[in-house]
């Protein structure tokens, strides 16, 4: 781990995660990361999508029963915000020079070297996936595999770049007022979910709500100028080295995107779950629905879930015997009894690390 002059370690027993956050400083300014776990197991890194943290982004996931016998079990959770999207983050100074994504991703390699951390999987969130599928592609050698939900690829369209300019204008001049969040909760949510039964807000979309009203808004802003300048990176899918598992929700507005890059990459690497009835944040909707792709996808890496929650997942088929290492099939994910639709993608257990 890096010398302690070049952080500050928080330690925060309120929060329902359980663990430390870490002030990391890097020659493009300080992240706050907040580490689950024991730092000697292997790394885990997440990074959330725009105006969200770890908490409003993962917590679905990283909540349900299951997730700490897979998750927890096998890393310890590095969770990465974008600069000044911590709880309780000051306002970024304006003398501050806006960072880009190439800014972002070297980042995220500085942070790796202040833990140490050789190799890491990484788990990101649609502009967090972006800036985690950059960094694969700059540091190839410190990425095992890639988790992506709802990512995009592409340069942004004339009508998302416009679309993106509304909202940085909404946030300049207005901050977090109630026309933006509900503009973010459409990128984030199906609208069976926005609007629930008889009109009532479910408690996923009041829990968004109310940390959407602790983030400052000129920081968000920073983040969304510099994911409305991404290039395209759609060239460069077939040169990454690691194994992809992509979710998206059939709701996203990242929909399409997501299924282009996912044919880029190519079946030989990656597999694509498409969730029903969902929008962009399938960590949030739909959690359950990415447990049993992402077990199935880590015991191709060798990681097993704890033997006590072994078969609680996976429709009576142990994944920790020897006789499930071999391809996932489709059957053995059970589509329809985990709401989902899968493409007839294959993901071979026998990767080489």
């Amino acid at each position: 781990m890096g010398d302690s002059s070049d952080s500050v370690s928080i330690a925060i027993d309120m929060v329902p995660f359980g663990g430390k956050e870490f002030l990391v400083k890097t020659s493009r300014g300080s992240l706050s990361v907040f580490v689950c776990g024991d730092q000697e197991k292997p790394a885990l890194i997440t990074y959330p999508d725009v105006a969200l943290n770890y908490m409003s982004c993962f917590q679905g996931l990283f909540f349900c029963p299951d997730a700490a016998s897979l998750l927890l079990h096998n890393f310890c959770i590095y969770h990465i915000d974008a600069p000044g999207h911590e709880l309780g983050a000051n306002v970024i100074s304006p003398d501050v020079p806006l960072l880009s994504v190439d800014d972002l991703a070297d980042q995220v390699a500085e942070v790796l070297d202040f833990f140490g951390l050789t190799r890491v999987l990484c788990l990101g969130v649609t502009a967090g996936a972006y800036i985690l599928t950059l960094f694969a592609m700059k540091y190839n050698e410190r990425v095992l595999g890639l988790i992506l939900v709802s990512p995009v690829c592409k340069a942004p369209t004339w009508t998302e770049w416009l679309y993106n300019k509304v909202l940085m204008n909404l946030l300049y001049f207005y901050g977090m007022c109630g026309v933006l969040k509900e503009c973010l909760l459409q990128r984030y949510f199906s609208k069976e979910l926005r609007y629930g039964m008889h009109g009532a807000e479910s408690e996923v979309i009041q829990a968004c709500l109310r940390l959407l009203d602790e983030r400052q808004s000129q920081n968000v802003m920073r983040f969304l100028q510099a994911i409305n300048r991404r290039h395209d990176l759609t060239d460069d899918l077939k040169k990454l080295q690691c194994k992809t598992l992509i979710f998206v929700g059939e709701s996203s507005p990242f929909h399409a995107e997501s299924v282009h890059m996912s044919d880029k990459i190519g079946r030989k690497n990656c597999t694509l779950v498409e969730v029903k009835a969902c929008g962009s944040l399938v960590t949030e909707e739909h959690p359950l629905a990415m447990l049993v792709p992402i077990e199935f996808f880590l015991m191709g890496f060798g990681f097993q879930r704890q033997p006590h929650f072994a078969s609680s997942s996976s429709n009576g088929s142990n994944p920790s015997s020897p006789s499930s290492h071999s391809c996932i099939a489709p059957e053995l994910l059970s589509p329809e009894g985990l709401g989902i639709k899968l493409k007839p993608i294959k993901t071979r257990a026998d990767i080489e690390i």
